[in-house]
């Protein structure tokens, strides 16, 4: 009887499973909690900086709420030891052993007619057939946490016409500064047959104490409110190694007073960038080193505002430049002194008013500085290299089973008026020294309209018991500052995509889900055509996902 008992207590301590969840960036799951979030019935993990490690939700086991009743993944205490510890330097967010299995995933797409999809990490949705398959494991233990989870990915890259390019590689983005540099390494199509690619995806090996914490690895990275297109960080493109330091989301106290002043965050990091193999055949400047400084405040006497600020900086690799990743002074203005420089920065507000399930949030991109100085460039001219990223969500409650939201987001990165003209080409994913302009592996680290493009975006989110169902209507320019650079009155031969879209999540078991989606994409005048009207593009995305929660 005794060892009986004793195997009972053994199998209660390994299945102990603790109410939070820990959720990679734009899943379906970080997006159901972020809908509560709307809802007041959870507190938002981070405030403006969010990767996989800092996305964790704590959700009260009485809070009622659509999918309780679903596997959203369960992290499993193996060993509690919270009682008993004594050293502080062991003081950890976990002090005990806790685990956590992640998929497998695995997502499908066809695209009939062209190459479509964003926020896909590593996965580039090219023409034909793509795929990606994610799964891995998490593994805390007193402040040590261990996070394994690559993406496979693979596309069948079926042949479509793109237009004349501008750098060394025949596949390149189609315009740039001069005939020396394309300004962006944004190839229009990844060779000339199927390829597949392995990331090391939200993999890393991180130490916190307290909210202190320190990491190494390839997480992706969101930045600010953005529900689809954030302005400075995203993970639209694949991961790349970086070290981060910083202050996870914390409550701030006035000594003695004992007055509560509102919540901080701050994370400092630097990383290593890689060109394409679709650029250029210079092998000396395949790399680029990216710096970051995020930070944000949300104040206790406004309920749900939070405030933000972001700075990234790229230099070209060498060791010696990571002196830049402190914005002083000195490290504003690189300018031609070897290390070359793209500074980029953001800041905005995002406030969520739980009572009405309410959001609206904005964010103000600028690249370099104004001229003249902050306070001198914002009286002369305050929309120099601006881009802004603007949205508001809404919940709509339709029964005890039945509700959703109502999101629109707008996002405009064109070349600004007084840049116009034949010599005063820019773009803000573009940079005349650093030549492959904000990417990584051939892929916008923000938002792909960054080029010089602007979208408009009207998302509806049904959530039922045993799922989801999504509307998206959308319609865009991807890139009007080539048109602008021309020089004429272009008013009918802009480039433009009309998107409707449906797409559905059904949880089969528990822990088993299915999803799948139809998408309209209609590509009007495709070729920038200036002489004569181009045939349109009808392009019909179809997709399938399959995900079971362990």
């Amino acid at each position: 009887m005794k060892r009986v008992y004793i195997a009972l207590a053994a199998s209660a301590l390994l299945f102990n499973t603790v109410v939070f969840a820990q959720e990679a960036l734009k899943s379906a799951e970080e997006n159901y909690y972020d809908f509560l979030s709307l809802q007041g019935l959870v507190k938002r993990p981070s405030l403006n900086y969010r990767t996989l490690s800092d996305s964790v939700w704590n959700v009260s086991p009485s809070t009622e709420h659509a999918w309780q009743l679903n596997n959203l993944g369960t992290t499993y205490t193996l060993l509690d030891t919270s009682d008993s510890m004594q050293n502080a330097f062991l003081d950890g967010s976990v002090n005990g052993i806790k685990a956590r299995l992640y998929g497998p995933q695995w997502y499908n797409s066809y695209n009939t007619a062209a190459p479509y999809g964003m926020n896909d990490g590593a996965l580039w949705q090219g023409k034909g057939y793509n795929t990606s398959l994610t799964a891995g494991a998490r593994l805390e233990a007193y402040g040590l946490e261990l996070t394994l989870k690559p993406q496979f990915v693979f596309s069948q890259n079926l042949d479509f016409e793109i237009m004349k390019s501008h750098s060394d590689s025949e596949y390149g983005y189609f315009w740039g500064y001069d005939e020396k540099n394309n300004g962006a390494d944004i190839p229009q199509r990844f060779g000339d047959e199927a390829f597949y690619y392995f990331d090391w995806g939200d993999t890393e090996v991180r130490y916190t104490w307290k909210n202190l914490t320190l990491g190494f690895g390839t997480q992706a990275i969101w930045l600010g409110p953005a529900q689809v297109n954030a302005i400075l960080h995203s993970n639209n493109a694949p991961t790349y190694p970086k070290f981060d330091a910083g202050l996870r989301r914390t409550e701030i106290h006035i000594p003695w007073l004992n007055w509560y002043i509102g919540d901080i965050e701050a994370r400092i990091w630097t990383g290593k960038l890689t060109e394409s193999d679709y650029y250029d055949s210079d092998e000396s400047n395949d790399n680029n080193m990216i710096h970051g400084l995020a930070l944000a405040y949300a104040p206790s006497f406004v309920p749900g505002l939070t405030l933000f600020a972001n700075r990234t900086c790229l230099v070209k690799w060498d060791w010696e430049n990571l002196k830049y990743i402190i914005p002083v002074e000195a490290n504003t203005h690189v300018g031609e002194q070897g290390a070359g420089e793209d500074q980029k920065m953001s800041f905005g507000a995002d406030w969520i008013f739980a009572p009405v399930g309410l959001e609206i949030y904005a964010e103000l991109g600028l690249d370099d500085f104004l001229q003249g100085g902050m306070i001198k460039g914002l009286i002369r001219y305050p929309f120099d290299t601006m881009t802004i990223t603007a949205g508001l969500r809404k919940y709509i409650r339709f029964s005890d089973t039945l509700s959703g939201s109502i999101s629109f987001e707008y996002i405009n990165a064109e070349l600004p008026r007084n840049k116009i003209g034949p010599r005063q080409e820019y773009a803000f994913n573009m940079h005349y020294q650093i030549t492959q302009g904000y990417t990584n592996r051939g892929q916008c680290l923000g938002s792909v309209f960054g080029v010089g493009g602007n979208e408009q975006i009207l998302i509806f989110d049904l959530y039922y018991p045993k799922g989801l169902v999504k509307f998206t209507l959308a319609r865009n320019n991807p890139d009007n500052t080539y048109m602008y650079k021309q020089g004429k009155n272009l008013n009918n031969l802009y480039k433009a995509n009309f998107i409707a879209g449906i797409n559905a999540l059904h949880y089969v078991t528990s822990s088993f889900s299915v999803s799948g989606g139809l998408t309209y994409n209609w590509i009007l005048n495709p070729f920038y055509d200036t002489k004569e009207k181009s045939e349109d593009i009808y392009n019909f995305v179809l997709s399938l996902g399959l995900k079971y929660s362990l």
